[in-house]
């Protein structure tokens, strides 16, 4: 296997398994205090939720909008998989010896179908967006702005993502609707902060595999800062 397919597999399991975890750990909420003066109150599932916007951004950059939008439906399948199988685990009767009972795995992960619904909607209609305004602004900037394609498109994916996901948690329940407002405003906030922060990871994550590409001499497109 060549070394740029390694990088692709790579960004695409990575990507994929982000989107599971996010799945399988959304119901806890936590705070996070990074601030003196503001306290993010968000899911668990949301925290590390904006690297995979630079994951496919990356993949949008060095491999083109067919191999990114395969990566984002390839993850979407393993999602079917896993609520598949979850779903069957949730039918087995416990022993009584079983430190997890019927009614506590149900509660933990009976609801993941409903978080599956809702991720699935979001995270490819805002993937979507997220490819098209990124090759969109790197064509018109003529692969100038490296951190503008980036930030803008993320920006604008996240917060369709986000309104999406806690639309559908509230419409079946799974999140009280008066917080409707509270929880979307709290997650786009945290996303958009670490989606700002993580730009430098973003430029060092180009460097590095435009570097190892050029070590195959390989002609991929290459962005300028």
């Amino acid at each position: 296997m060549k070394r740029e397919e390694k990088i692709y597999t790579g960004l695409c399991i990575l990507f994929s398994v982000l989107i599971v975890l996010g799945n399988l750990i959304y119901q806890k909420f936590a705070t996070l205090t990074l601030f003196p003066w503001h306290t993010f109150e968000i899911s668990v599932g949301a925290i590390l939720y904006p690297l995979t916007y630079l994951i496919t951004d990356l993949i949008a950059e060095f491999y083109g909008k067919e191999k990114v939008t395969f990566c984002v439906r390839t993850s979407i399948g393993m999602n079917i998989i896993v609520v598949v199988i979850l779903s069957f685990m949730d039918q087995l009767p416990a022993t009584p010896w079983s430190k997890i009972d019927n009614a506590t795995f149900h509660h933990v992960f009976g609801l993941y179908g409903i978080a599956f619904l809702g991720s699935v909607i979001a995270c490819y209609l805002s993937q979507l967006v997220d490819i098209f305004l990124y090759l969109s602004i790197r064509k018109m900037t003529q692969g100038k702005y490296l951190w503008l394609r980036n930030n803008v498109s993320t920006s604008i994916s996240l917060l369709i993502d986000t309104s999406i996901v806690v639309g559908l948690m509230t419409l079946f329940g799974v999140l009280p609707k008066e917080h409707f407002y509270s929880i979307v405003g709290n997650s786009y906030s945290w996303k958009l902060f670490l989606t700002i922060c993580c730009t430098p990871i973003f430029y060092v994550a180009v460097f590095l595999i435009r570097r190892a590409f050029l070590r195959n001499s390989q002609l991929f497109p290459s962005s300028q800062e």
